[in-house]
C-alpha cells in the first residue's frame, strides 16, 4: 500500500503517472529503449518534447510571445539565473519579501545588482502578503520579483500585482504552479522547480516573454542564458530527459482532471477541510497565517504542546502517512497537499488529527 505522502518536495506524483512510467520504463513506444536511454536529439525524444511543451502551453494558456524552457538548476538556481538574464543593464530590481524563499532570492540577487525590498512581511512573522498599495517600488527597476507561494510559511498570493508602472513582474511559482489557472500575460517571467506539481526534482520550468530576451550578462553561463536556450528550443545541452517525460505524463493527467480549473476545485476542497479542522480544534492545533493568504498547497500547523510533536508524527506514520514534519526553520507540522495528493489522503489526515486531539487534549 502506498503511503499518504504529504512531503513538501520532492513530493507525491499521481499514481497513474507512475504506473504509466513503470509500464514504459524498458520500452518507450516500441523503440526497445527507455526514455532515459535515448538521444535527446533523436526524432522520438524531440517529438515527445514538442508534445510536452504543447500540453503545458494549453494547460496554462501561455501566449505565443512567450518562450517555454525546460532547464536544470532548480528554483534556487533561478534565484541567480533571473538577475543574470533580466537585469539587462539596469542597476537594481524590486523584490517583495514574504518568507524564507523570498529571503533566499533576495540574497542571491544582491550578488548581481542592487535590490530594493519593496515590501516585507517579517513584521508579522511572514503570516501575510503585503498589499500592493503598501509597496515602495522603483519605477526604474529591471523587474519586480515575488514568490507567489511560500512553501515553508504557507502564504499564497490569491491576487496578482498590476505593476502599473510597466516594470515586468517575475514570479517564483515553484510550489503552486499548475494548482489553479493564472493569467500568464501579467508576467514577464514565471519559473518553478518541478518537484511539487510538475514532476521529479532535477527539472525547472521557465516561461519568459520574448521581449525580455537578449540582454543576459556577458558572464552568464550559456546553459543558463534564456536567449541561447530559447534559440535552441532548450536543447543547448542535454536536458533532464526522463524528468521531462514524467512532466509530460503529469500534464496529460492534469488535462484528464479537467485542466487547471478542474484541479483547483479539488484543491479548494482539500484545503478547506484541513483548515476547518485546525480552526475547530479550539487551539489544540493552530495556523497563524492570515485567512485570506492561507496557502492551498502548504499548510503548516502547530500543536498546542510541542512535547506531543513526536507522538503525533509516530502515530501518523503508523496510520500510513508520511512527510508531515514541519520545516526546520519554523518547526511544527506541515501538510503539503499538492495536486497529486488525493482528497482521500486529507480525509485520513483530519480523521487522525481529531482522534489525536481526543486522546491528548
Amino acid at each position: 500500500m502506498r503511503a499518504y505522502n504529504f512531503s513538501a518536495g520532492p513530493a507525491a506524483l499521481p499514481t497513474p503517472v507512475l504506473e504509466r512510467a513503470q509500464a514504459e520504463l524498458l520500452d518507450y513506444k516500441g523503440t526497445g529503449t527507455s526514455v532515459m536511454e535515448m538521444s535527446h536529439r533523436g526524432k522520438v525524444f524531440l517529438a515527445l518534447a514538442a508534445e510536452v511543451e504543447r500540453d503545458l502551453r494549453e494547460l496554462m494558456g501561455i501566449p505565443s510571445n512567450y518562450k517555454v524552457l525546460f532547464l536544470q538548476g532548480g528554483g534556487k538556481g533561478e534565484f541567480s539565473i533571473v538577475p543574470l538574464n533580466l537585469l539587462r543593464g539596469h542597476t537594481s530590481a524590486d523584490y517583495v519579501d514574504t518568507g524564507h524563499w523570498s529571503v533566499q532570492a533576495i540574497k542571491e540577487a544582491r550578488k548581481y545588482g542592487g535590490v530594493n525590498v519593496a515590501a516585507c512581511a517579517a513584521d508579522k512573522n511572514y503570516t501575510y502578503v503585503p498589499l500592493e498599495a503598501t509597496w515602495k517600488t522603483d519605477p526604474n527597476a529591471a523587474y519586480r520579483h515575488i514568490c507567489t507561494n511560500e512553501t515553508i510559511q504557507g502564504v499564497e498570493y490569491f491576487w496578482m500585482p498590476e505593476c502599473a508602472d510597466g516594470v515586468p513582474l517575475v514570479a517564483d511559482m515553484s510550489s503552486h504552479i499548475l494548482s489553479r489557472p493564472v493569467d500568464v500575460s501579467k508576467f514577464g517571467c514565471i519559473y518553478g522547480g518541478a518537484q511539487k506539481n510538475i514532476g521529479p526534482s532535477g527539472l525547472t520550468v521557465v516561461i519568459v516573454r520574448e521581449d525580455l530576451l537578449g540582454g543576459a550578462h556577458p558572464l552568464t553561463p550559456s546553459v543558463f542564458d534564456y536567449t541561447q536556450q530559447a534559440a535552441s528550443e532548450w536543447m543547448l545541452n542535454t536536458p533532464p530527459t526522463f524528468a521531462v517525460y514524467l512532466a509530460g505524463l503529469t500534464f496529460k493527467w492534469l488535462k484528464q482532471q479537467g485542466g487547471l480549473a478542474g484541479i483547483e476545485k479539488v484543491n479548494i476542497q482539500k484545503a478547506s477541510l484541513l483548515y476547518a479542522t485546525i480552526d475547530a480544534s479550539e487551539g489544540f492545533y493552530r495556523n497563524g497565517v492570515a485567512i485570506a493568504d492561507r496557502s492551498r498547497m502548504n499548510v503548516p500547523f502547530f500543536l498546542h504542546d510541542e512535547k506531543l510533536n513526536q507522538a503525533f508524527l509516530d502515530g501518523a506514520a503508523a496510520a500510513g502517512m508520511s512527510g508531515l514534519k514541519g520545516h526546520k526553520a519554523i518547526g511544527g507540522m506541515r501538510a503539503s497537499i499538492y495536486n497529486a495528493v488525493p482528497l482521500a489522503a486529507v480525509e485520513v489526515l483530519v480523521a487522525y488529527m481529531r482522534d489525536f486531539q481526543t486522546r491528548h487534549g
